[in-house]
């Protein structure tokens, strides 16, 4: 069983590899706004005294942030899985996994995981030489066991990514268009996610409600765990959360599926 998900990851890579110049230069542009927050904060810094921090940022820690999120990001970011999974129900091309022993949701986990190699691997050259560009401002985290959490949450973040977009694709088994809610998440998880600015500068009540969501573990919790932001208890509750909302999200995938492939009429394919 588990063979045959291999032979499909490969099959993904190879797939996938077609478009390794536009996931390269999709990696290059993505610098462009990223240089241009980091500019942003660096004047924010320039007027306050020498030393001081915004919400606990150190000048350091802040464009280690951005930097760390767009490496997470490249790590955990699903890739139109959502567009595509609609387009396999709208178009009938589930039929075929309706016959064979193939399970489709591990089917497009293994399409996701390989897409997910093959960006990171195009990306990893221009990413790795703006880090070393920005070298004098990376944070590296003190702890040994940070690494350990790190990479734990980074895991969890990918499929808790994916699982949402999963079942957030499912529902065109009831609309015969998605783009409206994919668009309304996009906005909740760039925003609510870290990816515009750390969650953490809000305010603390609006954190509190903020971190029982599962937004924040999409990208900005595996971020405060690599800068020791979240440590002991914190850190514990965090992953605690995180774990949950994978769980969660995964069973909403498993009962999107058996109630819509209920409902499902067989066309095409």
């Amino acid at each position: 069983m588990v063979k045959k998900y291999w032979y499909i990851i490969g099959i993904g890579v190879q797939n996938t590899l077609v478009y390794r110049v536009n996931f390269l230069l999709r990696a290059l542009f993505g610098l462009i706004p990223l240089t241009a927050t980091i500019f942003l904060w660096k004047a924010v810094f320039a007027e306050k005294a020498e030393g001081s921090t915004v919400a606990g940022y150190t000048l350091a820690s802040m464009v280690s942030y951005y930097l760390v999120v767009t490496v997470v990001d490249a790590l955990t970011a699903v890739t139109e899985d959502d567009w595509q999974i609609s387009a396999d129900i709208k178009d009938g091309n589930i039929n075929q996994f309706l016959l064979k022993p193939v399970d489709y949701l591990r089917y497009r986990l293994c399409l996701f995981v390989a897409g997910r190699f093959v960006y990171l691997a195009a990306a990893a050259v221009p990413v790795a030489v703006f880090v070393l560009v920005q070298r004098e401002y990376f944070v590296i985290p003190v702890h040994a066991m940070t690494w350990v959490w790190f990479a734990g949450s980074i895991i969890m973040a990918a499929l808790l990514n994916f699982f949402i977009s999963y079942s957030m694709a499912m529902l065109a088994f009831w609309v015969v268009e998605i783009s409206t809610f994919i668009f309304i998440l996009f906005a909740f998880e760039y925003i609510a996610g870290g990816h515009l600015f750390p969650v953490d500068i809000m305010p603390a009540g609006l954190l509190e409600v903020l971190n029982w969501t599962p937004f924040p573990y999409q990208l900005f919790f595996p971020v405060s765990v690599y800068l020791e932001r979240s440590q002991g208890l914190g850190l514990w509750r965090g992953l605690g959360i995180q774990f949950f909302w994978v769980i969660f999200f995964f069973g909403l995938a498993r009962l999107a599926w058996s109630r819509g492939v209920r409902k499902y009429t067989a066309v095409g394919g």
